[in-house]
C-alpha cells in the first residue's frame, strides 16, 4: 500500500505495534514514542511475543508511560497460543501451562483446564491433552521436564514464540526459544509456534480489529520476528531504528525480511513518508541521490540521514538481487550510510 499524502499511518485502518525496542526499553519509554502514538487517529493494537505478562499488566505499563491503553488493545503470544489450542482440543481439555501468569490466564480465558507442572509432578499418571509453553522468569528445569514428558506422551504442543534471547536491564538473557529447544531435544518433537515470525499473532490482531491484514501496518524493530511475521501475515511493515536491527542489518536481509518502510523513530508515522525511487541508474529519496559505481558510492546530492539510508538500502538491495554486488561490498558500503550504529 502506498503512503498517503498525509502521515504515513493515515493510509491504513490501524497499526499493529511491537513493544520492546519500539515503545519501551525495560521500564522506560523510547524517545518520542508516547507522543507519536498519542497523535495517531487510527486504532492501535500492541502485539508482543512476551508471553509472561497478562494484557492487563502490559496495558498498565503503557498507561504509566502516558498512553491510553486497555487490556483489549494488547495481543500476546500466549493469547495466540491458547486460541490455537482451543481449535485443536475438545472443550475444557486439560493443558499443561509452562511459563508466566500470562500463559495461565490465556488458557483460562479460552475455557481450557489449566494444569500446572507441580500438579503433573504430584500425579504423573494424570494425562494432559496439550502443552502451552511460554516464557516465565521462574521456569525451572523440572518444569521443562514435565513439558517433555507430556509432549512425548502425545500432548499437542504449542510454543508461544521461539525468540532465542531476551533483552533485560542487565543484558541479554536466554529467551523462550532456548527453553523450547530443551523440550524439543528431550522429546524429539517440534511445537506449533504462534508468535512472530509466524502469522497467528498478527492474524489474531487483524481479527480483533475486524480488518483484513492488508489494511494494517505492522511496526517493529526486529527483522527476524516483527517484519518476517508481517510478511507471513500479508501486512505492510515498518522497521523502526530504535531497537535491535539497524540499517546495516537491513542491508543484507533477504526479501522475506524486508520492511515496506524504514523509520528513524515513531514520529515518522505521523509525517509524510518519502520513499526511495529509481531514476534511471540513480536511487533518490527526498534530497538524497546516489548510486554505486565500481564498488563505491557516487552521491549527486546528499540528503538527511534517513533519506540517505532509504535511498542507499534500495540501491544495495537492487545490487544484491541482481548479483551486481556481493555481501562483503554491501557491508562496506552500508557502514557509510548507517548513522544509527
Amino acid at each position: 500500500m502506498a503512503a498517503s499524502s498525509g502521515g504515513l499511518a493515515d493510509g491504513y485502518a490501524a497499526v499493529v505495534c511491537d513493544l520492546d525496542g519500539v515503545v519501551y526499553r525495560g521500564p522506560d519509554a523510547v524517545d518520542h514514542a508516547v507522543a507519536a502514538l498519542t497523535a495517531l487517529s487510527i486504532p492501535i493494537v500492541y502485539a508482543t511475543n512476551n508471553a509472561s505478562r497478562t494484557p492487563d499488566e502490559v496495558a498498565g505499563h503503557l498507561t504509566d508511560l502516558g498512553l491510553h491503553v486497555r487490556a483489549r488493545d494488547v495481543a500476546t503470544s500466549s493469547q495466540a497460543g491458547a486460541a490455537a489450542l482451543v481449535e485443536l482440543l475438545p472443550p475444557g481439555a486439560p493443558v499443561l501451562a509452562i511459563g508466566g501468569v500470562g500463559v495461565r490466564e490465556a488458557l483460562q480465558h479460552q475455557g481450557l483446564e489449566v494444569v500446572g507442572p507441580e500438579q503433573t509432578r504430584e500425579s504423573p499418571e494424570r494425562p494432559v491433552a496439550g502443552v502451552l509453553q511460554g516464557y516465565g522468569a521462574t521456569v525451572t528445569a523440572a518444569d521443562l521436564a514435565e513439558a517433555a514428558y507430556a509432549v512425548a506422551g502425545g500432548a499437542v504442543w504449542v510454543a508461544t514464540n521461539t525468540d532465542g534471547t531476551l533483552p533485560t536491564h542487565r543484558g541479554t538473557a536466554p529467551g523462550n526459544g532456548t527453553l523450547v529447544a530443551a523440550v524439543q531435544r528431550a522429546s524429539g518433537q517440534s511445537p506449533r509456534v504462534v508468535g512472530k515470525p509466524y502469522a497467528p499473532l498478527y492474524e489474531l490482531c487483524a481479527a480483533r480489529l475486524e480488518q483484513q491484514p492488508s489494511r494494517l501496518l505492522a511496526v517493529g524493530d526486529r527483522l527476524d520476528t516483527d517484519i518476517a511475521g508481517a510478511v507471513a501475515a500479508g501486512m505492510d511493515s515498518a522497521l523502526v531504528l530504535t531497537g535491535i536491527d539497524s540499517v546495516s542489518t537491513l542491508a543484507g536481509a533477504p526479501a522475506a525480511l524486508r520492511p515496506t518502510y524504514l523509520l528513524e523513530d515513531l514520529r515518522s508515522l505521523t509525517t509524510e513518508y518519502a520513499p526511495a525511487e529509481t531514476d534511471y541508474a540513480w536511487w533518490v529519496c527526498g534530497g538524497d541521490r546516489r548510486r554505486v559505481v565500481e564498488g563505491a558510492w557516487e552521491v549527486a546530492t546528499r540528503g538527511t540521514s534517513i533519506e540517505a539510508a532509504r535511498a542507499g538500502i534500495a540501491c544495495l538491495h537492487e545490487g544484491l538481487d541482481l548479483g551486481d554486488l556481493d555481501e562483503q561490498t554491501v557491508r562496506r558500503l552500508v557502514a557509510e550510510i548507517d548513522a544509527w550504529q
